[in-house]
């Protein structure tokens, strides 16, 4: 799959959100990455393995008013998503599931509540 396929299953995604999710999304980038770094790993506790996206910022819920000063991010890494996938389609599911993770963690949601939501 070419960068530019990866950046529109991305940018489908998010035009897919629900207009309420949609529309609560402030200062918060959305970007691809090829592949994590080692502190990306670090930051969420693994020294290795597959991650397939990250959230870089405060969620929403903790910031209690303080208006954020540089957009929280959300990275997507396309190697490890494409190198999962069987098929151009499980890629795309992939993709969609991890956008969606990530938001989850921009709202304030655990892994765990995430993971129960079924992303």
């Amino acid at each position: 799959m070419k960068p530019e396929e990866f950046e529109e299953i991305v940018a489908q995604a998010l035009d897919g959100l629900p207009e309420e999710f949609a529309k609560a999304l402030e200062n918060v980038a959305v970007t691809v990455e090829e592949w994590p770094t080692p502190q990306d790993l670090r930051s969420v506790g693994i020294s290795h393995g597959t991650l397939f996206g990250l959230y870089r910022g405060v969620p929403k819920p903790a910031r209690a008013g303080i208006p954020p000063v540089v957009p929280d991010k959300i990275v997507i890494f396309s190697g490890p998503i494409l190198a999962f996938s069987s098929d151009p389609n499980a890629a795309r599911e992939q993709i969609r599931k991890t956008v969606l993770h990530e938001i989850g963690h921009y709202f304030g949601m655990s892994e765990e509540e995430i993971r129960r939501s079924g992303n």
